[in-house]
Order: C-alpha cells, then sequence, then structure tokens
C-alpha cells in the first residue's frame, strides 16, 4: 500500500503486530514468546504479575488474569508480552508500542502509570523481571 501510494515502504516485522482474543477471558500478546525468545538465542527476563495484586482488578472484581514479559538480558530490550484477563485487549497497545520503540526495562520501569488501573500491572510484570514489585 505504500508503495502504490508512492511513499516509500518499510518492512513488515510480524513481532510487533499485536493478536487479540476476544474471548472470556481476553487474549493478547505481541513479540516473542519466552520459548520463541530462547530458541532465537536470547538469554532472558521474564516477569509476570496477577490482577488479583491489582486495586483496579480487585475493585472490579476482575482478578482472574496477568501480564507476562519477555526482556532479553543484556540488553534489557523488551522481547515480547502476553496477558489474559478483562480489558487486556485494550492494553496490549502499550506493550506495542514500547517493542516498536525499541524499549528497554529501564525505560519501562521510569514510566508512571495512572492508579489506580489494570495497567499499572503491565508495569508491576516489568518490575518483576528485575526483582522490583511493588504489590506481590
Amino acid at each position: 500500500m505504500e508503495r502504490i501510494a508512492g511513499l516509500h515502504p518499510h518492512a513488515l516485522d510480524a513481532t510487533r503486530i499485536p493478536a487479540c482474543t476476544y474471548s472470556h477471558p481476553q487474549v493478547a500478546s505481541v513479540g516473542l514468546t519466552e520459548a520463541q525468545a530462547r530458541e532465537r538465542g536470547h538469554p532472558v527476563k521474564v516477569g509476570t504479575f496477577p490482577f488479583v495484586g491489582n486495586g483496579k482488578a480487585i475493585a472490579m472484581g476482575s482478578t482472574a488474569g496477568l501480564v507476562k514479559v519477555v526482556f532479553d538480558e543484556g540488553s534489557g530490550e523488551l522481547l515480547g508480552a502476553h496477558m489474559v484477563g478483562d480489558e487486556v485487549t485494550e492494553m496490549i497497545q502499550g506493550f506495542v508500542t514500547a517493542i516498536t520503540l525499541e524499549a528497554t526495562e529501564e525505560d519501562l520501569h521510569g514510566v508512571v502509570y495512572a492508579h489506580p488501573t489494570m495497567s499499572e500491572a503491565m508495569h508491576e510484570a516489568a518490575l518483576d523481571a528485575y526483582g522490583r514489585v511493588l504489590h506481590i
């Protein structure tokens, strides 16, 4: 389409396209799974955070779910993010943006998340990968 429009096409990186399943619970992911990252030779750091530790999820009665993130241990680059639970198909875009911009754990640790929000679980998972989780 870019070529037809007279633009300079850019290479498509399928790992930067979000996958969303509109089921109950919802499922959303972007990037590499932990297994795929290891298969590609990345030493990884993995973090998870269950919704049961998230204030908004508790208030909504939506504590069944979790966020999982996969980082390259050497560079700190976010390689993948995977979520199950209410509202995750809305939340995944934050990780899509982070992967597209080649964000690192340091970048994500410095982000301030609104409170109380479901997306705070994304921050907690990133912190968990480096032993810094706050609410578990």
